[in-house]
């Protein structure tokens, strides 16, 4: 079947193909129910991604870690007063009530060991805090801040804010538990601050990120996807000046929309924030393909064609380049599978099939839909056929100054990539608008890191921790890292077996050292278990055969490329001064650490695929190699020059930078697409080159400014989100796609009039 005779069809079947439309869409739109939301924030890690393994092989031996620290901060300045470490020990008891804990540790619980008359008496800090007078709060404050193992932990090293540690172990299925733990505590913490309202509160740790995530995902879900909707319809209605055309589009859009999300629930996705932007995205682009094909037909009937007549010249004219565009656009999409995320291979393969139902709804619901509207051409469509012609004309006549201005501009701009640090922080993935953020800042700034280095420290045989040998290297290795100045607390195993030698020893100072006796150590340790309360015991300091112990170090806020060159010098230390104590850093910290480096490795790859693959699909559609190296200048240069201006003004890329260049070129590359097939037929029907241009820009010019302001504004929604990968993401890709739009109006036909010799008979 011919293209006429394809268009025919629909047009003589239009009832037909939109029951079928209709129905394809409401079977697909029928599994959004399935549609799942993780808070988990291990989906956004491969299952066999080697630092995540390590993680799972450290917890498998000291437990999970999944955690929440309270941070108790008086208004009077003070930690140690009656009513704040009551609040801390009412806290304490209450969390033991919380669902799925293990463990809890706290300023109040602190276990205090000291020696009287032979004997090791251990026994927590802090009894009934409501009894305490003066000289016991004097008492109490000068043990826990002369405690190394709390202090910068558990209680700041000023005194002025105190902390609740609690560990738990979440099923199999976290996402019920985070939202029944998070719940609980929010509840005890309103309590708290009702009855105690001088005393803040701040809740952080992996289980509120967890929360925290899921909080983020559904925001963009449910807020940001109707507000995209809204500003394509507004700038729809406003730049086509049509609403039954605009009506056009909003029904298409309803179409896809619903398809892909419901194919997505047929599938079983679970979206988190990474991936949670897919409806927005597969919306912004879908719509430039009914753009075209209906600012196409209501400038053919403008020009006096009837409706049908004007909605087959659109088609006629716009199938193969949406068709190109489209090929391109899921290519682009397609090379998110070369991502080391999850989340980002979902929203590619999600994405890249929304705009293959845009391909197909644009080709027969939309042209079907559009016959039975009541369709009116415009006279403003004709002033703005004359602007546009005016606009190819000044760019005919000024060629030359205008390839001289992108190239100044290019260098001026492109330098600024050298700026770039491709780097991450976790503790900064959400905005401040989440309570979240908030509490992790003000427990960063006035209590403890957030971001841990865990190592586990190998004796090398069972029974082997009380060694002096042994006691004496992870006693080097816990000094080395608190000399640097990253570090702001290490909980290493050595300092309590040197506090138990000391307590042992009558507390004298004299004795706080590493015993000499492997025996006498090893009997101290037993002789400490022995003592400890019910929760309070060491298993997670150590493993079951007594062979390696667990130092955690606590860190500042560091990007992660810090945090990887710091446990790269904890390893060439290991390596030169104690082979064999340790395999590397582990944990939450050390694991985000590494997944942007992985993921710009792996789509640096992905993405070079996509250029090229697009390229020789553009070299091969246009028959022409010079056409096709022409066409790629303007898709390759705005990438460029996003990167450089974020360079200038932001100066830090993370996960968002290494799909950005990806989504960006495959969507870039339509409006090239759509000038040069306009162009060519121009010149095909025997116009020389200023002349085609001119015709190009009065045939499609209206056309890429429309689809590019929706695109620019619908990416630039993202920017409202808070997320960070999304908000950075959205505004990379529309500032691509902005410096795409003046490079296919500014760069691309004075290159065109430069490069194509071809006289206008050829």
């Amino acid at each position: 079947m011919t293209l006429n005779g394809y268009i025919a069809f629909i047009l003589k079947y239009r009832w037909p193909v939109i029951a079928i439309a209709t129905v394809i869409m409401l079977a697909a739109a029928f599994g959004t129910r399935f549609i799942g939301v993780t808070n988990d924030y291990r989906s956004l890690f491969d299952e066999d991604n080697s630092q995540l393994v390590a993680l799972n092989a450290f917890e498998d031996i000291y437990g999970a870690s999944n955690t929440v620290l309270i941070a108790v901060a008086p208004g009077e300045g003070s930690v140690f007063t009656r009513e704040a470490l009551g609040v801390i020990e009412y806290l304490t008891d209450a969390a033991w009530q919380i669902p799925h804990n293990t463990r809890v540790d706290s300023l109040t619980n602190y276990s205090h060991s000291e020696g009287r008359e032979d004997e090791l008496i251990v026994e927590p800090l802090v009894g009934d805090a409501g009894t305490l007078d003066n000289d016991d709060l004097m008492r109490i404050r000068s043990i826990a801040l002369g405690a190394p193992s709390i202090v910068g932990r558990l209680v700041s090293p000023d005194g002025t804010v105190g902390g609740v540690l609690i560990s738990f172990i979440l099923p199999d299925n976290p996402d019920a538990a985070v939202v029944e733990i998070t719940d609980r505590l929010d509840s005890v913490l309103d309590e708290v601050r009702a009855d105690h309202p001088d005393i803040s509160l701040h809740m952080t740790g992996t289980v509120p990120l967890n929360r925290a995530f899921a909080d983020a995902t559904k925001d963009d879900l449910k807020s940001r996807a109707p507000l995209v909707f809204l500003v394509i319809v507004l700038t729809a209605t406003a730049l086509l000046r049509s609403a039954i055309g605009t009506l056009a589009i909003v029904a298409i859009l309803g179409f896809v929309i619903n398809t892909t999300v419901g194919f997505s629930g047929w599938l079983g996705t679970v979206f988190n924030p990474a991936s949670s932007g897919v409806p927005i995205i597969v919306m912004t682009v879908a719509v430039a393909h009914s753009v075209h094909i209906v600012s196409s037909a209501l400038l053919a009937m403008g020009r006096g064609m009837d409706r049908n007549a004007a909605i087959a010249e659109s088609i006629r004219i716009n199938a193969w380049p949406v068709f190109l565009t489209s090929l391109t656009t899921v290519i682009g999409f397609l090379s998110l599978n070369s991502s080391d995320s999850p989340p980002f291979r979902i929203l590619g393969n999600l994405v890249a099939f929304g705009v293959a139902c845009a391909f197909v709804y644009s080709m027969t619901f939309l042209p079907a839909l559009m016959s039975l509207l009541p369709l009116r051409g415009r006279q403003s469509h004709s002033q703005r056929r004359a602007f546009f012609d005016r606009f190819g004309v000044f760019v005919a006549a000024n060629r030359k100054l205008l390839l001289w201005c992108s190239a100044i501009l290019a260098v001026a701009l492109i330098g600024g990539i050298s700026r770039i640090d491709l780097t991450d922080n976790w503790t900064r993935y959400l905005s401040e608008r989440y309570e979240f953020r908030r509490d992790t800042d003000f427990v960063i700034n006035n209590l403890t890191g957030i971001e841990i280095l865990e190592y586990s420290l190998n004796a090398g045989h069972e029974g082997g921790i009380t060694d002096p040998d042994y006691l004496h290297r992870i006693e080097a290795f816990a000094e080395w890292f608190r000399q640097q100045p990253e570090v702001r607390h290490v909980q290493a195993f050595s300092d309590i077996m040197k506090r138990l030698n000391r307590n042992l020893h009558g507390d004298d100072p004299a004795f706080h050292r590493i015993p000499d006796d492997p025996e006498l150590s090893a009997q101290y340790l037993i002789l400490y278990e022995l003592s400890l309360p019910f929760g309070a015991d060491l298993n997670n300091r150590m493993d079951v055969s007594k062979s390696a112990t667990r130092m955690t170090v606590t860190l500042q806020s560091l990007t992660s490329e810090q945090q990887r060159s710091l446990d790269a010098r904890a390893q060439n230390w290991i390596s030169e001064n104690s082979p064999g104590l340790s395999d590397g850093g582990t944990g939450v910290t050390i694991v985000f650490a590494h997944l942007s480096q992985r993921n710009i490795r792996s789509m640096l790859v992905g993405t070079i695929v996509a250029m090229t693959l697009i390229s020789l699909i553009l070299i091969f559609v246009f028959r022409s190699l010079r056409m096709g190296l022409i066409s790629l200048l303007p898709n390759f240069v705005p990438a460029a020059l996003a990167f450089g201006l974020w360079g200038y003004l932001v100066g830090r890329v993370g996960l968002a930078g290494s799909v950005a260049t990806a989504v960006g070129f495959g969507i870039v590359v339509d409006d090239t697409i759509h000038f040069l097939s306009h162009y060519l037929r121009s010149r095909r029907e025997g116009l020389d080159g200023p002349e085609a241009v001119r015709e190009t820009f009065r045939t499609v010019g209206h056309a890429m400014l429309t689809t590019t302001a929706i695109l620019c504004l619908g990416f630039l929604v993202f920017a409202t989100s808070g997320f960070e990968v999304s908000w950075s993401l959205g505004l990379l890709v529309t500032t691509t796609l902005f410096f795409a739009l003046l490079a296919d109006f500014l760069l691309l036909p004075p290159l065109l009039l430069t490069l194509d010799r071809r006289t206008a008979k050829d």
